[in-house]
C-alpha cells in the first residue's frame, strides 16, 4: 500500500472536490421535477468511471438509469461486483437545514449535503479506491464490476429484473456494498446481517358516510374505534407480536452472537440522550442491540381517520386506516406474514366493518457467514484504512436488493459502512465525516489487494 497510500494522500483535495461536485446535483429520484438532475448524476458517475480508464455504460430503464462498467478478468482471482446508488431522498423540510442541502458545506470536519452519506459519499469511496490502484499499479489484481443505480430511494424497482436478466454478465464471487455505518466513531464495522421488511396498509370502511356520533353512536360500529383495537391486538405488554404463527420461522440468536453484542461498547444512556427519550422498550428477554438488529418487530408507521381540524366535531367516521410495517429476521417471508396478518385482523372484525389489506412492499432478511474468506479480507483492509480492526454487527434496517444479489448471483455480500449513526440520513443536515470518507477510500483500495488472494 506504500505507493498507493502516497498517491491517495496527494489526491485528497481533488477527491473532496469530486465528492462536492456530485453532491451539488439534486438527484431526488422520488420527484419527477428532478428527472433531468437524476440523469445528470448518472452521467457524472459514468464520466468518473471513464476517467479511471474504463468504458462505462449508462443503461436506460423504465425509471432512472443504471451505470455499469467492468475491468478485465484476472485468472485465478475472484470477481467482485460493487453496488451503490447515486439518487437521494427529498431534502424536505428545507427550513430545518442550516445550509442549503445541495450546496456542500464543510463544518467541523464534516461535509453537510443531501446524499453525503446515503449514498453518494460511500459509493464514491469504491470508485476512488479502484482509481488509486489503477493510477499507481496500472491494473487491478482482480476483476471489478460496478453497478450503480438511481432508484434505491424509491424501491429499486428496475434493478431486480436487470439482475435476473443479466446473471451471466453480473456473475461474481462477492458483492461489496457501502450503504450502512460504523458501530461508533472510530470503530468501523462489517455488517453481516440485515432485517427484512413487510409493509402493509390497513383500510377499514363502515357506514357510507360520516355520521352524527350522538344520533348513531352505540348502534353503528365506529371504524376508528375498531382500528385502535386491531392495532392494539398486534403486540402484547411484553413486546411479543400476537399474530398466530409469526415466530414459527424465526431463527434464534446464537449464543456466540449474544456474547459478541454484549461485548460491544454500547452505552444505553448515551443512546437515549441522543434520541431525547427517557426510557426504552421492546421484546422482553432481549437487549437493546438484540432487539434492534436480530429480532422481528411490528410498528404502526401512520394512522388516520375522523375529524382532524381545529376544535370539536362530533362525528362517527366512515373510514379509517393505518400503515404498519414488520421488520423480519432471516427465514421469515413477507408473503407468509401477509396471510397471517390478514387472518388475524379478519378474525377480530366486528359487524358493520369491511377490511382491505394492501401489500405495499417487502424483502427478506439476510445473514452471511463470518468465516468467509472475503470477510477476513475486508477485516484486514479496514484495519489498514482506519487503523483499528472492525467489529462484526447486524443492522435493523432493510436493503432488499441485498437478498436479490445473494440469491440470484449466488454470491457472498460484504456490507462495509463508513457512516455514523448521527449522520442524519433521510433527515435535514445530512453529513459525512471527511476523515471517514478518506479512510473509506483507503480501505477500499486495500480491499481490492486483499480480496485478490481470497478464495
Amino acid at each position: 500500500m506504500g505507493k498507493i497510500a502516497d498517491y491517495l494522500d496527494s489526491q485528497q483535495a481533488a477527491r473532496e472536490e469530486r465528492l462536492f461536485e456530485l453532491l451539488r446535483i439534486p438527484s431526488v429520484s422520488a420527484d419527477p421535477a428532478h428527472k433531468d438532475d437524476v440523469a445528470q448524476a448518472a452521467q457524472w458517475v459514468a464520466d468518473r468511471i471513464r476517467g479511471m480508464g474504463l468504458e462505462p455504460e449508462v443503461i436506460p430503464t423504465n425509471g432512472h438509469p443504471l451505470v455499469y462498467a467492468e475491468t478485465p478478468p484476472v485468472a485465478g482471482a475472484p470477481t467482485v461486483l460493487v453496488y451503490g446508488h447515486y439518487d437521494v431522498q427529498p431534502p424536505d423540510p428545507l427550513d430545518e437545514w442550516i445550509t442549503p442541502p445541495f450546496e456542500p458545506t464543510v463544518r467541523d470536519g464534516n461535509v453537510y449535503a443531501r446524499g453525503a452519506t446515503d449514498d453518494k459519499g460511500q459509493m464514491l469511496t469504491h470508485l476512488e479506491g479502484a482509481a488509486a490502484v489503477l493510477a499507481t499499479e496500472g491494473k487491478l489484481p482482480l476483476q471489478l464490476k460496478f453497478l450503480i443505480e438511481g432508484e434505491e430511494e424509491v424501491g429499486s424497482e428496475n434493478i431486480g429484473p436487470f439482475i435476473e436478466n443479466n446473471k451471466d454478465r453480473l456473475a461474481c464471487d462477492c458483492v461489496v456494498i457501502s450503504d450502512s455505518g460504523q458501530f461508533a466513531p472510530g470503530l468501523p464495522a462489517i455488517t453481516y446481517g440485515l432485517r427484512g421488511i413487510a409493509y402493509y396498509e390497513i383500510f377499514l370502511t363502515g357506514p357510507k358516510q360520516d355520521l352524527h356520533s350522538g344520533s348513531f353512536g352505540g348502534a353503528v360500529t365506529n371504524p376508528v374505534n375498531t382500528l385502535a383495537k386491531l392495532l392494539g391486538s398486534l403486540t402484547d405488554d411484553q413486546g411479543r407480536i400476537q399474530i398466530p404463527g409469526f415466530y414459527d420461522d424465526v431463527v434464534p440468536l446464537e449464543q456466540r452472537e449474544r456474547d459478541e453484542f454484549a461485548g460491544l461498547p454500547f452505552d444505553e444512556a448515551r443512546f437515549m440522550k441522543q434520541l431525547a427519550v427517557d426510557g426504552l422498550s421492546g421484546e422482553e428477554g432481549y437487549t437493546t442491540l438484540e432487539r434492534r438488529w436480530a429480532r422481528p418487530t411490528c410498528d404502526v408507521n401512520g394512522i388516520w381517520g375522523g375529524y382532524q381540524g381545529a376544535g370539536a366535531k362530533t362525528v362517527l367516521p366512515a373510514r379509517a386506516g393505518a400503515k404498519v410495517s414488520f421488520r423480519l429476521v432471516p427465514n421469515q417471508h413477507p408473503k407468509d406474514i401477509y396471510q397471517a396478518l390478514k387472518q388475524h385482523l379478519e378474525s377480530q372484525l366486528p359487524p358493520g366493518i369491511k377490511l382491505e389489506l394492501v401489500d405495499h412492499h417487502g424483502g427478506a432478511g439476510v445473514k452471511f457467514p463470518l468465516d468467509s474468506p472475503y470477510m477476513a479480507a475486508a477485516s484486514k483492509a479496514i484495519e489498514q484504512g482506519f487503523g483499528t480492526k472492525p467489529v462484526f454487527i447486524r443492522e435493523g434496517g432493510s436493503i432488499p436488493i441485498v437478498d436479490d444479489f445473494a440469491r440470484k448471483l449466488d454470491a457472498d455480500v460484504l456490507l462495509l459502512g463508513w457512516g455514523l449513526d448521527d449522520d442524519n440520513t433521510h433527515s435535514p443536515n445530512e453529513k459525512f465525516c471527511l476523515a471517514d470518507f478518506h479512510r473509506g477510500v483507503r480501505s477500499s483500495a486495500a480491499l481490492w489487494l486483499e480480496m485478490a488472494s481470497a478464495s
